[in-house]
């Protein structure tokens, strides 16, 4: 054994460095690692530079607790593997090969803390596995599976105690890596495809936006005709199938390039990827329905307007426009509450409702792809 800055070191047959004590890099010291190195003491409160070097061999890091560099650089060939998470305070540069982490663990991953940053980024310098941060809004995770770089940059309403991500370039029902398979048939009734070919697992609590890359390994022109049909989806948790998280930004073509989501909360979805949305206009059949009397005089005969078969299509969308073609009724998920009083502002006064006659209805129900149309008849005068 010997000591280097307080430390108890061991040597294992020139395999390995094993921390007993106590390492503290001091600010002006550099200190490079050729074999694997065992951390079972402290080995947290550095300053200096931390490197990596190998040739020839494949280095690993392991132990009990977890190590936490100020400035650290990776230079091995045949990639550094983490069976414990490292921790970055300030730079990271990836020189030669990437860091691989367990994608069945997503409890052990290089971490970005508070300023950190990462410089030499690239197909064959990058985590393979995963990435993290911790007191960061805003950050992209230099992420990739195999010989493929493809980042995802989240961006946060609120600083991220903990976020962690990691790329796989397998189909979300295909793949090994979690206990379950993310059925790519199952889809919210405005998802159209799913990608067949990758995904991204992203955790962290705080509500964000995501940015995707795509390539022409993506195959993306399988998810839409045209690019501005791409959005991206997640595998929701409560409901288990994939549901749409939005396009609010995009840019590139069918080769290459980056779909931003709508604000979500990762830590309800077990994966997200890119997906295809559907076009209800082009998907829905038309068909007419027979016409309903309205007479909401507190009788209970007609005093609501009950859709036959709604039931058949939780989510669904009812309107309703008066002779002049005006909007005076607009309902979400509508379960036969209306009765003849307008939801649209500043169209009556108070709570009068709407005048008798004649009124037209469209009825969208997307869980069985139909659209319902027909009239109204509504008469305010009617009496118990």
């Amino acid at each position: 054994m010997y000591s280097i800055f307080g430390a108890v070191l061991q040597m294992h047959a020139q395999d390995a460095v094993h921390n007993y004590g106590n390492i503290q890099i001091h600010e002006t010291a550099m200190v490079g690692f050729h074999m694997d190195v065992i951390n079972d003491g402290t080995f947290d409160e550095n300053l200096g530079l931390v490197g990596f070097y190998n040739d020839n061999n494949p280095l690993t890091i392991s132990g009990a607790f977890t190590p936490v560099f100020y400035d650290s650089e990776v230079a091995v060939n045949d990639g550094l593997y983490l069976e414990t998470s490292v921790g970055i305070r300030n730079n990271f540069n990836f020189i030669q090969g990437n860091v691989f982490t367990p994608r069945n663990r997503s409890n052990v991953f290089l971490n970005f803390s508070d300023d950190s940053f990462y410089v030499g980024e690239g197909n064959n310098t990058k985590i393979d596995g995963y990435g993290a941060i911790t007191n960061k809004d805003t950050f992209t995770f230099p992420i990739g599976d195999g010989d493929r770089m493809r980042p995802l940059t989240i961006s946060s309403e609120s600083i991220n105690v903990l976020a962690k991500c990691a790329y796989f370039f397998v189909a979300p029902d295909n793949q090994t890596s979690f206990n379950e398979n993310f059925n790519t048939g199952a889809k919210d009734f405005n998802v159209a495809a799913v990608s067949n070919q990758e995904f991204w697992r992203l955790e962290g609590d705080s509500p964000s936006t995501v940015t995707l890359s795509w390539d022409e390994r993506s195959n993306i022109g399988n998810l839409g005709e045209y690019i501005s049909d791409l959005i991206v989806v997640g595998w929701s948790k409560s409901q288990q199938k994939w549901v749409n998280l939005g396009n609010s930004a995009l840019e590139g073509e069918f080769s290459f390039g980056t779909l931003s989501s709508d604000t979500f909360v990762p830590n309800d979805y077990e994966i997200i990827t890119i997906g295809g949305a559907l076009d209800l206009n082009e998907s829905l059949t038309t068909i007419e329905l027979g016409n309903y009397f309205l007479t909401p005089n507190g009788d209970g005969t007609n005093d609501y307007l009950v859709i036959d078969g709604i039931e058949q299509s939780p989510n669904n969308l009812l309107q309703i426009f008066n002779r002049y073609g005006v909007l005076v009724y607009y309902k979400e998920n509508y379960r036969d509450e209306f009765e003849g009083i307008s939801n649209r502002n500043m169209l009556v006064k108070g709570d009068i409702g709407l005048s008798s006659g004649v009124y037209f209805y469209i009825i969208t129900l997307n869980d069985i792809k139909l659209k319902h149309q027909g009239y109204l008849y509504l008469s305010q005068n009617s009496q118990n």
